[in-house]
């Protein structure tokens, strides 16, 4: 076995593959762009190295550089993880040069599964099943056009040298077909170099099925079974499970020596994947392989109760598979969830920022986070927006998903927008949780997984939302309103998804409320805070809910979902309904240095108002109009963060 190795990748992968090496005494030495310098992967190394500046071509892309890293550091073997440089043969073949161990399969069989439409003539001559289509070399327009035609429609025009859901077109029609060629090799040439493409028959309600293979060097193969991929947006994974739902033995065994037939085609070392798409009467056909390991790849060892990593690392130093194929068995089912910094409201656009708050469910033999994150760290633009990847094991898949719900329900993720509620409904939903599945599935249920904004929200969460503030409020201070033995009223300022929510508040001398919601309906309730813990006692009930707080913005979950409002200072002077308040917040943080505008006196728009100071610079809060200050909340001398509220300003 090595004694060092090197990870050519970095977030969750690269602390994968760190946990283990530890655990088989190998030394770890990472690299990282400058993004990365205090990420959680190289704190986890032994030893750590930089590359560069943060984008990945001037950094986890420089191979030069990393293998000349290894020969500094001594590193024996080069983990690639899996992006970058992982399916680089170029790369795999620098390292035999060095004499690094590259911890994946040949160079060869690299550049044999790199191209489409080569590898699909490779699988034809090893008898491997192919979907109906064309993928020679002949790459004329009016040729192609005609080989579909022959296919019949719909078809599908697949870039050669394609991947991640790029360089593809469904053609309806023939009378389509130039625009969508023409339109497909634009985006094959600026994605991949490379504007060849494949023509293949489009399969009606496909399911995405994936075998995990192994190879090793003494002419061993084996298959350890298979993941569903189908639920997917984008042509990218969403949620992973193993075993497949409804996947007989035999036709499991079929699949499999078929993946393994593929591999030994190309003379396959190491883990590899061979994605297959299958159809609703059973028949499977392979699409391509990747000679990585792949990002779903926890629930195979969920499934199977062994260390993929480990079996790499065996493999490539040498030593024979782990087990055969009588000795590999499948127990229970898993599925993977990717946590993703992303806005599924807009069509899956990637989320940036920092993770102020970041609490991931409870971890056991049943639930298992991967991550290579933590709280505090930002979600930049230069890699891909993945916070974690969450798995869980049920003895069957209706104890899974139950356990996928539970977990998601716990994740806490504050800072950046993330796809965890649409994930909830995705994985309740009943042709998900009927395993109902294709490739299809979000893109036909989109209004249902996808439902537009309420402007209204649960009671629950708006009686909670007023709660969490009055009980603050209750916690610091009387309200200025305040009479002994005595009633008074007052209207919180909610506001939910851009509505606003009015709920009038009659505060009683024993403590408790009466809200007054915006639909007229009364409630009478009490509630305590203790850290991010709500209690709310309502007519001989208890609501509790778990509800985080940044700035203005309260996060309140309750076993049905989330729920996010904003929320009024607590100090702001009420306006009202004749005035607007106008609550202008710290464009950076710093120091305040001086209060400017006496309360409650008219000033006109532009008068200064307040005077922030940053990195020995001034900055002048100005009067958006005319109007008074109703209040500061902040004092002289008192350091503010960026988006503080730092006063209260009324317009007339």
């Amino acid at each position: 076995m090595f004694r060092s190795l090197l990870i050519a990748n970095r977030g969750e992968i690269a602390c994968r593959i760190i946990r283990t090496a530890r655990q088989l005494g190998i030394r770890t030495i990472a690299v990282y762009s400058d993004a990365d310098a205090n990420a959680r992967f190289v704190r986890l190394a032994d030893e750590a190295w930089r590359l560069g500046p943060a984008p990945a071509r001037d950094s986890y892309l420089r191979a030069e550089l990393i293998l000349d890293i290894a020969r500094q550091s001594g590193a024996e073997a080069i983990h690639p993880g899996y992006g970058f440089l992982s399916e680089n043969a170029e790369f795999a073949q620098a390292c035999a040069d060095a004499g690094v161990v590259f911890v994946g399969p040949p160079p060869s069989a690299i550049a044999a599964m790199g191209s489409k439409s080569a590898a699909k003539q490779l699988m034809e001559r090893a008898q491997v099943p192919l979907v109906p289509g064309y993928h020679g070399d002949e790459q004329d327009a009016n040729f192609l056009h005609r080989q579909a035609d022959q296919i019949d429609y719909p078809v599908l025009i697949k870039a050669s040298a394609g991947g991640g859901g790029k360089g593809m077109r469904i053609v309806e029609r023939s009378a389509d077909f130039p625009d969508a060629l023409a339109s497909c090799r634009r985006e094959a040439s600026a994605s991949f170099g490379d504007d060849r493409v494949l023509i293949e028959r489009y399969l009606q309600k496909p399911r995405h099925i994936e075998i995990q293979v192994f190879a090793d060097s003494q002419g061993h193969t084996v298959y350890l079974f298979e993941r569903d991929c189908s639920v997917q947006r984008r042509h990218q994974k969403v949620l992973e499970e193993a075993p497949a739902p409804g996947m007989s033995a035999e036709r499991r065994r079929d699949m499999g020596e078929a993946a393994c037939a593929a591999a030994r085609a190309v003379g396959y070392v190491g883990a590899g994947t061979v994605e297959f798409i299958a159809e609703p009467d059973g028949r499977f056909y392979f699409m391509e392989m990747n000679t990585r390991l792949q990002v779903e790849h926890p629930v195979t060892e969920m499934i199977t109760g062994q260390d993929l990593v480990a079996w790499q690392l065996r493999v490539a130093a040498g030593e024979p598979l782990p087990l055969s194929q009588e000795a590999l068995s499948i127990h229970g089912h898993a599925i993977e969830a990717r946590i993703y910094a992303e806005d599924p409201d807009r069509d899956f656009l990637p989320a940036t920022g920092q993770l102020v708050y970041l609490r991931p469910p409870a971890e056991s033999d049943s639930v298992r986070v991967d991550t290579g994150v933590q709280q505090g760290d930002a979600i930049t633009p230069y890699y891909d927006p993945m916070i974690a990847k969450l798995i869980v094991w049920g003895q069957d898949r209706a104890q899974a998903l139950a356990r996928l719900d539970s977990a998601l329900a716990d994740y806490r993720v504050l800072g950046v927008t993330t796809n965890i509620a649409f994930l909830r409904r995705l994985a309740a939903h009943p042709s998900f949780a009927q395993a109902d599945l294709d490739t299809g599935l979000i893109a036909r249920h989109h209004a249902e997984l996808l439902p537009p904004a309420s402007a209204l929200p649960a009671l629950p969460a708006l009686l909670a939302a007023a709660c969490w503030q009055l009980a603050g409020e209750a916690r610091h201070t009387a309200h200025p309103g305040w009479r002994l033995n005595a009633e008074w009223q007052r209207t919180l300022h909610l506001g939910y998804h851009g509505h606003p929510q009015a709920v009038r508040v009659t505060h009683h001398a024993d403590g408790r409320w009466t809200l007054t919601l915006p639909d007229n309906s009364q409630h009478v309730l009490s509630a305590e805070r203790h850290a991010s813990q709500l209690t709310v006692h309502l007519a001989g009930q208890r609501l509790h809910a778990d509800c985080l707080q940044h700035n203005d913005t309260l996060h309140i979950y309750l076993p049905e979902g989330l729920s996010v409002f904003t929320l009024p200072n607590p100090y702001a002077a009420e306006a009202d309904a004749q005035h607007g308040d106008t609550h202008l917040k710290a464009p950076m943080p710093g120091r305040v240095v001086a209060l400017l505008a006496p309360l409650g006196e008219p000033v006109e728009k532009g008068a200064p108002l307040m005077i922030l100071e940053a990195m020995k610079m001034e900055h002048t809060l100005v009067a958006p109009g005319p109007g008074h200050v109703a209040a500061f909340y902040f004092a002289v001398g008192e350091q503010v963060s960026e988006g503080s509220d730092l006063l209260d300003f009324v317009l007339p």
